[in-house]
């Protein structure tokens, strides 16, 4: 009764602005026959009325199955944000819902802007996502795809390792990959994502994405990929299900066309008609569309725990031990358990270094602070953000909390190097598919001015805290060498950016891989050359 009388006077109004048309410039009460009319305007006028009340309930009835599904994602989702999060496909359907999906919702409902709903959603929607932050997620997902070499399917049905809440894509979230890939001429993922969507309509799945949209795209992605005669294929299935598609119609004709004109070319040079090249030319395109280059395979492979591997001689040389770093006080009694990754360049691990509510605080002071990640331009020396890193960072000072010095001093006391000239520590949360593709932290002969507002020189190491486990995906790689350091929850690693004669270790060029599924958190503390003189002294030999 409630929501009817709130409706009744827009009712009322719809009635009266009705009426007083059809007796503008009329008086009905001198004419029974003029009556009689109005009448029949009242039956129409009812028929309206019911017309709007079952538009009204079905549009009602569209937002309680709405909210009710959203209540039941929401109450799952808010038992582990994170954990449900570190599912990219649960990340991209987020950023997709927040919008694109409730602004739909906001246009069904806009009419009634007694409930308050509206305009709440409208206040609010200053905070959602943008469009590029929709877009932004979706590429994740393509570019976590070609990494560890997932199948769109594989995606789609939600069956990612390590993942805890599976979730299965629609049609309309195919088709939105789909259609981005497409935006940015990228035809290998179009063709894939276009696919998905069309086995999941021929598998009955209830979509307001119709076959005939997506055969138009995937014949199109197919012909731009040079496979003609497949591209026809689907031309001819979008015909059988609308004969009067111009498009369609028009690239049949075009098809044919370019067919017959490769038949007759393949004649006249003494070909086989219709042989295929040996070449798979998807392939092609991938590694064209991804600007693969072997340091770029390498990468990937080692993202995916393949890759080059240690010879049984080099790995007996590794080992584990306890550690106080020539029997500092801190340590001698309770030293530290220390791993060897890697030997050249060498990379240790110090585990159970960082506390749970040392990590904690460390996340909780950094959180506010979260800024996108920036790379300093190697021209320009400007700070700037870059497809190739995909992260948030904020930098931690003693004065934001005691623990950051306490955090500090004790990597001084581990490494033995000198905290006061080293950058603050620098918290970095990775997003969707986040990544930092290889990179090296020192700055190169052909940057002189890298780090010269500093004052202190070259960064001559690298200490590196994981403050989360991460269920797949995430590692640090070093492409070059073939070295893989998966990420521990409380443990750090650490490695020498230069050699003692303070020349650049190009071996230590190192890339953070795309975070699977997870959520990876680390923080770093980049240690530079000023005040390391007598603490590693310098050397005459160019690689000592």
């Amino acid at each position: 009764m409630l929501s009817f009388r709130m409706e009744l006077p827009c009712l009322c109004l719809l009635l009266l602005n009705c009426l007083q048309s059809l007796s503008a410039g009329n008086d009905f009460y001198t004419s029974i026959g003029q009556m009689t009319d109005l009448l029949n305007t009242e039956k129409d006028l009812v028929t309206s009325l019911k017309d709007y009340i079952r538009a009204e309930d079905t549009k009602l009835e569209k937002i309680k199955v709405w909210a009710e599904k959203m209540e039941s994602m929401s109450a799952a989702a808010t038992l582990d944000p994170e954990g449900y999060l570190g599912n990219p496909v649960n990340a991209f359907k987020l950023m997709k819902r927040l919008n694109t999906e409730w602004a739909m919702l906001e246009s069904l409902v806009l009419s009634d802007t007694t409930d308050g709903f509206v305009s709440n959603l409208t206040i609010q929607r200053q905070y959602f996502p943008t469009d590029e932050d929709q877009t932004g997620a979706a590429k994740a997902l393509l570019r976590l795809q070609d990494t560890y070499r997932l199948t769109a399917n594989t995606i789609a049905t939600g069956d990612l390792p390590g993942a805890k809440h599976k979730t299965f894509m629609t049609v309309e979230d195919c088709y939105e990959l789909g259609k981005i890939a497409y935006s940015d001429v990228d035809y290998y993922h179009t063709e894939l994502w276009m696919s998905q969507a069309l086995k999941q309509l021929e598998q009955e799945e209830e979509s307001n994405i119709d076959k005939v949209t997506v055969l138009d795209y995937l014949s199109y992605s197919i012909y731009q990929q040079g496979e003609i005669d497949r591209a026809l294929d689907y031309t001819k299935q979008l015909l059988k299900l609308d004969s009067e598609h111009q498009r369609a119609n028009g690239n049949l004709k075009y098809f044919e066309f370019q067919l017959e004109k490769q038949r007759k070319a393949d004649e006249a040079e003494g070909k086989e008609p219709g042989k295929k090249e040996t070449t798979d030319k998807k392939e092609k395109s991938k590694k064209a569309s991804n600007h693969q280059i072997p340091e770029r395979k390498k990468y990937e492979m080692l993202c995916r725990g393949e890759g080059i591997k240690m010879t049984p001689r080099r790995q007996s040389r590794l080992f584990c031990r306890y550690y106080d770093n020539n029997h500092n006080p801190k340590y001698v009694l309770a030293p530290v358990k220390q791993q060897d990754e890697w030997d050249r360049p060498y990379i240790v691990r110090y585990l159970d270094i960082l506390s749970e509510t040392e990590i904690e605080k460390v996340k909780q002071l950094a959180k506010p602070r979260l800024r996108r990640a920036t790379i300093s331009n190697p021209i320009t020396g400007v700070l700037e953000t870059a497809p190739y890193r995909i992260s948030k960072s904020a930098w931690l000072t003693g004065y934001e909390d005691p623990m950051i010095d306490v955090i500090n001093q004790r990597i001084e006391d581990l490494t033995g190097l000198e905290m006061d000239t080293a950058e603050e520590l620098q918290v970095a949360n990775y997003g969707v598919g986040g990544q930092y593709e290889p990179h090296f932290d020192f700055g190169r002969k052909d940057e002189p001015d890298a780090f010269k507002e500093l004052g202190t020189g070259n960064r001559i190491a690298t200490w590196l805290f994981y403050m989360s486990d991460v269920a797949s995906g995430g590692a640090t790689v070093f492409p070059d060498v073939g070295a893989a350091v998966w990420p521990k929850k409380g443990s750090a690693v650490f490695w020498y950016n230069l050699f003692p004669s303070g020349e650049g270790d190009y071996s230590t060029r190192h890339a953070a891989c795309p975070v699977l599924v997870g959520n990876k958190w680390v923080s770093n503390k980049w240690i530079h050359e000023r005040g390391q003189e007598w603490r590693r002294p310098c050397s005459l030999n160019e690689t000592d």
